[in-house]
């Protein structure tokens, strides 16, 4: 609609005060606010609602103006119920702008004209359904209510169209889940994190059995760094082949999942500090009473309705390279939150704890491996996350114990390769832990010491002696197994094993020579 359609017969009573030769312009939107720079929540085309609460000198009015023109709004409507009439200044600096001004009277409400406009804008339904979904997410905002089911069923009941929510991980937060199997919302996050990385502007596309699907991004925190913990908006059909007034209700639901999502981050903040107490008690070898009282705290806190206590608790200790300050905390409170929202998540920098019910079989670790996999895409050049997870703790007082197991086990995981690494206890006997144990330095002096003549010797010659080596080891120095596993005659192999010890002056014939080579080998 035209702005000048706010004067017309029908309409609600506005009086006009400034910038007459403007009323061309279209109004695609109303935004009601106070606040003093509401540009940021602004996308162009909007009437501006405002009772003035932002004004407290006549300077106010030049910058709220300034803001509201800069960010794309069409027109002011200045209420007059709260302070009284619209001020001289109000008028000179939305003169100076450009700016319609309308005086809205004590006696209009501001429901009434926004209703006006949103019956003006909506040409088809799905504008009315943008309408609809704008107005549940101020309603979210507002009053902390929730519903992203209720208002995802009604886009798929009226125009058969199937939207989802999703974590990084590809859990569903709304929708139909069993319309979109497992393997499917991991290709989607993949995609979206993939994107995402590499800064691409949203909306980001994938297709599915030869169907297309947008991505669209619902941070919670729109000035952060990582979409590791972000929710993701999956559309199906490609929206950038939309109508605008279509295109226009899938950005209003992602503003809807990022307003849901920011509500829900608000309740979490006594968990969060709970956690935070939780992972303090850990660190200095509290009593079991206190570890206790937090943990039964955290009980009281999870989830809709009444939960069964766990049976016993897991801690994950976690490290991350290559991520912001804060992502790694953030990236594995979203990880392994479900429903019940059990899960205690503390950390600051690059490190993170976390508490949370051990599952009644299976195995944690390899479960956790493949929640966190989705995640390798959102990572950077230099991103990495490692791991380590405990032996499920039965009582209060054995948490400490599982802390140190789990902190030993993520020692594991950091020593090998890959981007998200796990380790479980049941590696904490291996020979892995002693060789993650040893300094850096330490174990890159033993490696070079020991495999870089193999090493320069293969790539003078291509001669291949570094795979035979590994060959001989895992065939516990049998030869004919080992010729028989690289498909060369025994008499090639003895030649190749004669050239290492040459090169290294080592006897492979010897357990311990062999010893040392398997080492060095697993640290390369």
């Amino acid at each position: 609609m035209r702005v000048a359609a706010l004067l017309a017969p029908g309409a609600p009573r506005l009086r006009l005060l400034a910038a007459e030769e403007e009323l061309d312009r279209q109004v695609t939107g109303v935004m009601t606010t106070d606040l003093h720079d509401p540009g940021r929540y602004l996308h162009g085309g909007e009437l501006v609602l405002t009772g003035m609460l932002w004004r407290a000198a006549p300077e106010d009015s030049e910058r709220f103006v300034r803001v509201i023109a800069a960010a794309g709004a069409v027109a002011l409507a200045a209420g007059e119920a709260e302070v009284g009439p619209v001020p001289q200044d109000l008028v000179a600096a939305c003169r100076r702008h450009r700016m319609p001004l309308f005086a809205v009277p004590e006696d209009t409400a501001f429901a009434a004209v926004a209703e006006y406009v949103g019956r003006q804008v909506s040409a088809d339904r799905a504008a009315d359904l943008a309408a609809l979904v704008e107005r549940h997410r101020l309603l979210v905002s507002a009053t902390g209510g929730s519903g992203l089911d209720a208002v995802l069923d009604l886009l798929g009941g009226d125009l058969d169209l199937d939207c989802w929510v999703l974590t990084p991980t590809g859990r569903v937060v709304a929708g139909p889940a069993d319309r979109l199997p497992p393997a499917d919302r991991e290709r989607l996050v993949r995609t979206h994190l993939t994107a995402a990385r590499r800064r691409s502007a949203p909306p980001h596309h994938a297709r599915l059995h030869g169907r297309p699907y947008s991505l669209l991004p619902a941070p919670a925190d729109p000035a952060a760094e990582t979409p590791l913990a972000d929710w993701l908006l999956a559309v199906a059909g490609d929206v950038t082949e939309w109508t605008g007034k279509r295109r226009q209700l899938a950005d209003s639901l992602a503003r809807l999942v990022a307003a849901e999502r920011t509500r829900r981050d608000q309740g979490r903040a006594l968990r969060r500090r709970l956690a935070g107490e939780l992972a303090a008690l850990l660190r200095r070898d509290a009593g079991s009473a206190e570890v206790a009282r937090a943990l039964y705290a955290a009980e009281a806190m999870s989830g809709p309705g009444p939960q069964r206590p766990p049976a016993a608790w897991l801690v994950l200790a976690a490290e991350s390279t290559g991520l912001p300050d804060g992502a790694l905390r953030a990236a594995l409170e979203e990880a392994l939150t479900g429903p019940a929202d059990q899960a205690l998540v503390a950390g600051a920098g690059p490190a993170a704890v976390a508490v949370l019910p051990a599952p009644q079989d299976g195995d944690p670790a390899g479960t956790l491996r493949a929640l966190l996999g989705p995640l390798e895409a959102g990572l950077g050049a230099q991103g990495r996350i490692t791991v380590g997870v405990s032996a499920p703790a039965a009582q209060p007082d054995a948490l400490r114990g599982a802390w140190e197991e789990a902190r030993h086990a993520r020692r594991i995981a950091a020593a090998r390769t890959g981007r998200i690494c796990v380790a479980g206890p049941e590696e904490l006997a291996s020979h892995v832990l002693l060789l993650a144990a040893v300094p850096d330095e330490v174990r890159r002096a033993f490696r070079s010491r020991l495999l870089d003549p193999v090493v320069r010797y293969d790539l003078a010659h291509q001669a291949d002696l570094v795979r035979t080596l590994e060959a001989f080891l895992h065939a516990d120095g049998s030869w004919t197994r080992c010729a028989a596993a690289l498909h060369v005659h025994v008499n090639t192999l003895r030649y190749r094993i004669g050239r290492i010890e040459e090169l290294t002056g080592r006897d492979l014939s010897r357990l311990a020579d062999r010893v040392d080579f398997y080492l060095a080998l697993e640290l390369s």
